[in-house]
């Protein structure tokens, strides 16, 4: 229960003198980061500040002693741009930003960079600056906080019964994630959720109505949200009593506050206040037209007052609720355990595989069945897909599906929506105490690239499954084959990518990600049917790439790596050089990410420097293989995009048989030979 319904004085007093303080000491907090930096976006926190005053100080429940404490208010600032009038709020309420920090806005390895980043600054929920990412992330939020609640809330303890803020611009309602988040938020009835629209119809370029001329009210009630619209940005009493009614919806809530950017400079109204400094003259003339009377980065001791007020108010719901939580452990001792613990480790000890050698299955197959056996055995992890659960074998059987009825549910439809899905799994993992997947075709990635780019940024252990991973899509052509989408993965720093290839590195693969809490991992599957490999029982997947054929001799007459399905292909041209007289080493390597951590000794015994020659097989671009097969190696794959046809004869036209890599081969050692 939000405070402001246990204070009711709270929205009577506003618009008072010491009030008008407050905001304005937001605001030149604000303005004194940017014009210190010289870099910045003055433009939010100057007509933002009003409606952040009201929320945070009348609304927000948090702690800041404990800044992820499990049941506080998250709030999300989409609009990242506007960085620095959240670094001055969590300067006001005492989350340990000091004004030393507040001077170092911007500055290399400071607590307040340009964009907010979790766990960098105490007190930022998401990380945010992309814009629209993090409206869906704090839908995310609040499904987790819907579906937690139901597993977890007994009658008599509301363990989760927080709300979700989020403040968003007119770019972030322009980009197309923001359609994809609030059609998502609607359909599943999440009405503890509740944004506010800094409506001041400017983007960096200009007016608004230059690119868009839609009516927002529209788009949002449509897909089933409350919508409310405050005609003034600066007057506290209409924002409070906005969202003092949102609060009482049964739908999610849009309150569109109509603002002037940069509201008191010389500039405002206009995009020249968007982005960049204004320079001391008009910071001089907006202290004026405030009567804002302080030095730079002072701030009165009547104002910390009034913010040391509304924080004893928060601090005893905190501790109500310390209390509450304390009866419930001893009433649910168990269940208390879990959430103490938050531990997003998965418990993996269990799995095992029904298919053995000899057998083939694809390895989307075996995830499915591995996934099953996590959803029994660990009550926080669920997920969805973009509508492709059925082909993605990611649908967990047996378990309900999350709506608004059933919100316990663990099976999450998207709609076609991978980017929202992607940045929304991002939120549920953020919000804490779950462990969340997303699924769809491994093409489709693309879709889905900049929130996997932004779970690595935040060191979140999002999972990301793809299926139908390489030319054996076959029938439905290059549209769907990906080619550099592997490349595209192991580019992003701080994410695990694996393709295991067969049932055996599918199950480790699952048991490396199930212990994995620390980063993103992406699992990418197969479509066709895959042998079991006598080579990849109990193998050290956990590294990245092993030696799945020793060579015969102490050095290899040459190194075959490959990896995912082309690993039994590899197997098979070793068995016909054998023929020939030829000692080669077979290296699987399902992640690159994970080998490349590994210490230098490691690395020598699957890969010894003294062998030059080695030649890489994967059914996607060449592009990264080059490290590992070196100047005198050669790289098999697919540098151009795929075909349609019959996916035994795509794959056999694009030279992935074993003449076609054995005359390679020996062109490899041929040559090599013939250059000593």
């Amino acid at each position: 229960m939000a405070y402001i319904q246990s204070e009711k004085n709270s929205l009577k007093e506003i618009n008072n003198q010491d009030e008008e303080q407050a905001v304005n000491a937001i605001r030149f907090l604000s303005l004194d980061m940017i014009q210190k930096a010289n870099s910045g976006h003055p433009g939010l926190p100057l007509d933002a500040a009003p409606m952040a005053y009201v929320l945070w100080q009348k609304f927000l429940n948090f702690y800041s002693q404990d800044p992820y404490w499990i049941n506080r208010d998250r709030f999300v600032l989409s609009a990242g741009h506007g960085s620095a009038m959240l670094y001055s709020l969590l300067h006001l309420n005492n989350f340990g930003v000091s004004i030393d920090d507040l001077r170092q806005f911007r500055q290399l390895d400071s607590l307040t960079p340009g964009h907010p980043e979790w766990h960098h600054t105490p007190g930022v929920d998401a990380t945010t600056g992309p814009l629209g990412q993090g409206l869906a992330m704090a839908v995310g939020m609040a499904m987790a906080e819907k579906h937690l609640s139901a597993i977890y809330n007994r009658p008599g303890f509301d363990i989760f019964d927080h709300k979700t803020y989020v403040i968003v611009g007119d770019g972030d309602l322009m980009e197309g994630i923001s359609q994809e988040a609030l059609a998502i938020a609607g359909e599943k009835k999440l009405y503890k959720l509740v944004v506010l629209f800094d409506s001041n119809d400017v983007s960096l370029d200009g007016p608004l109505n230059l690119s868009t001329n839609e009516q927002i009210r529209d788009r949002v009630i449509g897909d089933g949200w409350d919508y409310q619209f405050v005609s003034d940005g600066n007057n506290l009493a209409d924002i409070g009593q906005a969202i003092d009614r949102a609060q009482k919806s049964s739908k999610p809530s849009f309150i569109e506050i109509k603002t002037i950017i940069g509201y008191g400079t010389p500039l405002q109204g206009s995009n020249k206040v968007h982005g960049a400094a204004i320079g001391e003259e008009n910071v001089t003339k907006t202290r004026d037209f405030y009567h804002w009377p302080y030095p730079a980065f002072k701030i009165p001791d009547s104002v910390y007052d009034l913010f040391k007020k509304s924080q004893e108010t928060k601090n005893r719901y905190y501790a109500d609720w310390q209390k509450s939580f304390q009866d419930y452990r001893d009433a649910f001792p168990a269940l208390a355990a879990e959430l103490a613990n938050n531990d997003l480790t998965l418990a993996s000890n269990h799995l095992q595989v029904k298919e053995s050698h000899g057998q083939e299955v694809a390895t989307r197959v075996v995830s499915s069945e591995i996934m099953q056996q996590l959803a029994q055995n660990n009550k926080n992890f669920w997920g969805g897909s973009a509508d492709l659960s059925s082909s993605n074998k990611t649908y967990l059987k047996d378990q309900l599906n999350f709506t608004d009825l059933t919100p316990e549910g663990k099976n999450i439809f998207y709609g076609v929506r991978e980017f929202a899905m992607t940045a929304i799994t991002n939120g549920i993992l953020l919000h804490g105490n779950s462990r969340a997947f997303a699924s769809t075709f491994f093409i489709f990635s693309d879709y889905m690239k900049p929130a996997i780019r932004l779970a690595a940024l935040q060191k979140i252990p999002s999972i990301f499954i793809f299926s139908h991973d390489s030319l054996a899509v076959g029938e439905d052509g290059p549209t769907h084959e990906p080619i550099e989408q592997l490349e595209t993965l192991r580019a992003t720093p701080g994410l695990d990518v694996y393709r295991p290839a067969d049932a055996n590195e599918t199950l480790a693969a699952w048991k490396a990600i199930a212990s994995t809490t620390d980063r993103p991992t992406a699992l990418v599957t197969s479509r066709q049917a895959l042998p079991i490999l006598k080579e990849t029982e109990n193998a050290p997947v956990e590294k990245g790439a092993y030696v799945a054929s020793p060579s015969d001799g102490e050095v290899p007459d040459g190194i075959l790596i490959a990896s995912g399905s082309e690993l039994h292909l590899a197997l098979d041209v070793k068995k016909d050089f054998q023929q020939q007289g030829y000692d080669l080493s077979v290296v699987s390597m399902p992640s690159m990410d994970v080998f490349d951590r590994q210490d230098a000794a490691y690395k020598e015994s699957v890969l010894p420097a003294q062998v030059v020659n080695r030649v890489s097989i994967e059914m996607a671009s060449t592009l990264d293989w080059g490290r590992y097969t070196g100047l005198f190696g050669r790289n098999i794959g697919v540098d151009s995009f795929g075909k349609s046809g019959k996916a035994a004869d795509v794959i056999n036209d694009f030279g992935f048989n074993v003449p076609h890599i054995s005359q390679i081969l020996k062109e490899v050692i041929s040559r090599n030979l013939s250059k000593k």
